[in-house]
């Protein structure tokens, strides 16, 4: 393993290029560029997921300091929580329906019974 030593963004960009460039050889990339061979399989991952932004060093930035959601963002998130909460609804409502179904048979069955025990 080798020293942990502080990389640039635009350091880590050509490491992640050469390690695409070189048929994603982690371990040939971390000991070209002495970084370990962990942080160069992260570093091509968040790169394939996020693209550059993904190589950025976040450490102690605030979530705060992100740009705040639009508003369409908003929206579709207002509409995403209240078609889950139609869903449950929905849900209760067949569960409640099968309940009273069964009691309804349950109670034809037990009157059914009682009619011919009476015989």
């Amino acid at each position: 393993m080798t020293k942990r030593r502080k990389t640039t963004q635009d350091e880590r960009k050509e490491i992640v290029q050469y390690c695409l460039k070189h048929e994603m050889n982690y371990g040939e990339a971390a000991k070209r560029y002495q970084v370990s061979y962990s942080q160069v399989y992260q570093w091509v991952k968040k790169y394939k997921e996020m693209g550059e932004s993904g190589l950025e060093d976040r450490r102690g930035h605030r979530v705060g300091s992100l740009p705040s959601r639009t508003e369409e963002e908003k929206l579709r998130d207002k509409v995403a929580g209240l078609e889950r909460q139609v869903y449950w609804l929905q849900m209760e409502n067949d569960f409640l329906k099968k309940v009273k179904e069964l009691e309804r048979r349950d109670a034809l069955a037990r009157h059914a019974n009682s009619e011919n025990t009476k015989r």
